[in-house]
């Protein structure tokens, strides 16, 4: 398997953030807008939380609160899991697996590289699978 900043490079780098300050509704706006279902959430340059579409629901919708009145500060995850740009596409699957996550940003030292997700992982997966099983066919053949 290889490191997460290959797969990360492939999606051109792009780092979807919002502020914790801003409103759970445009978190919302900018989730939708993204098309990704988790953001995160920086003070400035520094990583201080995710906010996921999970956050919201069980935070949010199921607490009867009002999406425009509250801060991402007041329901994001601070107890974010990392992880380095050279960690093995392999291990962060495990990793998501164990701690039952979907998404991992990407940081070296202090410097936030991106996040991946499950979907990126298991599309990696699938599409290594799939050359895999094109070579054999290709040998088998000849």
């Amino acid at each position: 398997m290889r490191p997460i900043l290959e797969l990360l490079e492939k999606h051109g780098g792009s780092v979807w953030s919002l502020n914790p300050d801003d409103s759970v509704y445009q978190a919302l706006e900018m989730l939708a807008d993204c098309n990704v279902g988790a953001l995160m959430v920086m003070d400035g340059d520094k990583l201080v939380g995710i906010f996921s579409e999970r956050d919201y629901t069980r935070k949010i919708a199921l607490a009867g609160r009002s999406s425009k009145d509250t801060k991402v500060r007041d329901i994001m995850t601070s107890q974010v899991m990392v992880v380095g740009p050279k960690t093995r596409t392999q291990e962060c699957m495990a990793l998501m697996s164990q701690k039952k996550i979907r998404h991992l940003p990407v940081v070296d030292g202090t410097k936030v590289l991106g996040m991946i997700s499950i979907r990126d992982l298991m599309d990696d997966i699938i599409k290594d699978h799939e050359q895999t099983i094109s070579q054999l066919q290709s040998y088998i053949a000849s």
